[in-house]
């Protein structure tokens, strides 16, 4: 308190001082009108000015705190006659689901006394159990013009499955039982007369008997497995068995997965008597393999690069072979779906068996010569893809090179004992072959109701010591087409053209022996057929086969039946 009264005195005592001084200074003013030197311009310094501050210091020793300020509102409930009208959604035309079943049956009669039949049926045991059978039966008496002998045939099978879907596995194990009959109407013409065809039984049968099973694991290395068995045989003693078993895996080797396959495959089979001798035949051989896989990707492109080692043990011989094939396939999508073009280089060691001859050629004699094709290379270059999203399309080329291929030819005419020698059985001759080939393709999807497929091949080869490629087609082509016109009726059609072959025949007993080259003509065959579902479970059919009527030879000396009708109904269910 005192230091502020001395500070007030000082204050008061400096004011009257500078009071005083500047009153003198006044009177003695003698400063007149006239020139004025300025000694230095006045300068002004940023020092002269101050900034006064946006928010000022408070020197207050208590500031206030501002009040909080509340607000309230009075609210009261007010009635509203509104009220929102309930939406409706749009109408939509939807298809009527169609009802699946698990089962069907199928009967049909033609002409030529034809007989098909089928019944399908598949029961889930459990909520991981099903188990499947198939009965089929197709027959026909035949009654092909301008034919001596029986021309008749019949084929029935019956295969049974049982599968199971475990969590980190599946597995699955079938049987089956096959049995078909057949005749060797194409005698040689014009040889021999009806006399001579009345003395001959040319009737065959085949039967066929198979067990198998596979499994498939989840998140394992060995990923899949199987093995099969089949026993083959006919009515003249001939008889195949026939085992194979394959494993596949994936191993990883520097963080790159490599898929391995595993394989093996026994045959071993016996003829009772040779075509022009009473020697038996027998044959048999054992192959072993494996085949690594390991894939590159890079953007567009994906390569599998792969080989095939196989170890060839012919058990007749007592020969051992090893065998190594190039197993490289390479894709490239130029335009994404629109062109991607692809290659393939590989190879395999074939294994021909009497079952897969007769099956090809049912007119085989129960005598053949039966050895494995080694096909060294089968290489492939085109170009795929997508015209739009309904049409998808195919263009390659082939080369394929193989020693050992298995060619159909016409047996001697000589007349024996049996019925089959006659010029109306095949055997099969072996030789070097290489063909080259131009496919193309044309598949059509537009939706569920409308399907075309378009396939068309043509063929060259070269062969080394035959003097044609025997029975194998320069020209392959074939359409089939799928309709659903309406929710009831449904239509469809496949039409096949095969190119003109090459056979041989030969007559050695006779005083002038006769052999000679026959080209067998290039067939067209058309099949179509149509229905009407009547309800979800009962529909009924009609087909017509070979409408053109051309009673045409697959194979020399053995016409087919002309225009063929069957009418049938179909009967799905479930248990």
């Amino acid at each position: 308190m005192f230091n502020k009264k001395k500070q007030i005195i000082l204050l008061i005592v400096s004011l009257l001082i500078t009071v005083l001084a500047f009153a003198q200074d006044r009177e003695n003013d003698t400063i007149q009108t006239g020139v004025i030197d300025v000694v230095k311009p006045y300068t002004p310094t940023i020092s002269d000015a101050f900034k006064v501050k946006e928010t000022p210091t408070l020197d207050d020793t208590e500031t206030t705190t501002k009040k909080e300020v509340k607000y309230n509102i009075f609210s009261f409930p007010v009635a509203s006659t509104f009220t929102p009208a309930k939406g409706k959604a749009a109408v939509v035309d939807k298809a009527k689901k169609v009802k699946l079943f698990d089962n069907y049956a199928t009967l049909g009669v033609g002409t030529y006394t034809t007989i098909l039949g089928e019944v399908y049926l598949n029961h889930a045991i459990g909520r991981d159990e099903i188990f499947s059978a198939y009965v089929g039966h197709h027959s026909s008496q035949g009654d092909i013009e301008n034919v001596m002998t029986d021309n008749g045939f019949s084929d029935s099978k019956l295969n049974l499955t049982y599968s199971k879907n475990n969590r980190d596995y599946s597995w699955s194990v079938l049987g089956g039982f096959q049995y078909q009959t057949y005749n060797w109407y194409g005698l040689q013409q014009p040889l021999f007369n009806q006399t001579t065809a009345d003395g001959l039984d040319v009737g065959h049968n085949f039967t066929n008997g198979y067990v198998g099973g596979d499994i498939t694991f989840e998140d394992a290395i060995i990923t899949s497995g199987s093995v099969f068995f089949r026993r083959f045989g006919d009515n003249y003693g001939s008889g195949e068995n026939r085992f194979k078993a394959n494993g596949t895996g994936t191993i990883n080797i520097q963080d790159n997965d490599v898929d391995i396959e595993v394989f093996t495959d026994y045959l071993s089979g016996n003829f009772d008597k040779a075509y022009d001798a009473d020697t038996e035949i027998n044959y048999g051989n054992f192959q072993v393999g494996v085949a690594p896989t390991f894939q590159l990707k890079q953007d567009d492109l994906t390569v599998d690069l792969g080989v095939k080692a196989v170890y060839l043990n012919d058990t007749e011989a007592s020969k051992n072979k090893f065998f190594i094939y190039p197993n490289i396939s390479a894709s490239y999508r130029l335009v994404d779906e629109v062109l991607i073009a692809f290659g393939t280089i590989k190879g395999g060691l074939i294994q021909n068996s009497y079952y897969d001859f007769a099956q090809q050629n049912p007119f085989v004699s129960p005598n053949l010569f039966v050895a494995p094709t080694d096909q060294q290379y089968n290489t492939s270059i085109g170009l795929k893809g997508k015209l739009s999203n309904t049409m998808s399309y195919s263009v390659s080329g082939h080369y394929i090179a193989e020693k050992n291929k298995a060619l159909f030819v016409n047996n001697d005419v000589t007349q024996t004992s049996e019925p089959y020698t006659y010029g109306n059985s095949f055997g099969v001759t072996y030789d070097d072959v290489t063909t080259f080939s131009i496919a193309g393709e044309l598949n059509v999807d537009v939706n569920r109701n409308f399907t075309l497929g378009i396939k068309g091949e043509y063929f060259a080869y070269d062969v080394k010591n035959e003097e044609e490629a025997w029975n194998l087609p320069d020209i392959k082509a074939s359409l089939f087409l799928d309709y659903q016109i309406t929710q009831h009726w449904f239509a469809g059609a496949n039409l096949y053209y095969i190119g003109e072959r090459k056979d041989q025949f030969n007559v050695p007993s006779l005083i002038t022996p006769t052999f000679g080259e026959v080209t067998l003509d290039s067939y067209f065959d058309a099949n179509a057929h149509v229905g009407y579902n009547i309800n979800d479970r009962f529909s009924v059919f009609a087909k017509a086969n070979n409408i053109v009527g051309e009673e045409y030879t697959k194979w020399q000396n053995t016409p087919v039946q002309g225009i063929q009708f069957l009418a049938g109904a179909t009967y799905k269910f479930d248990f």
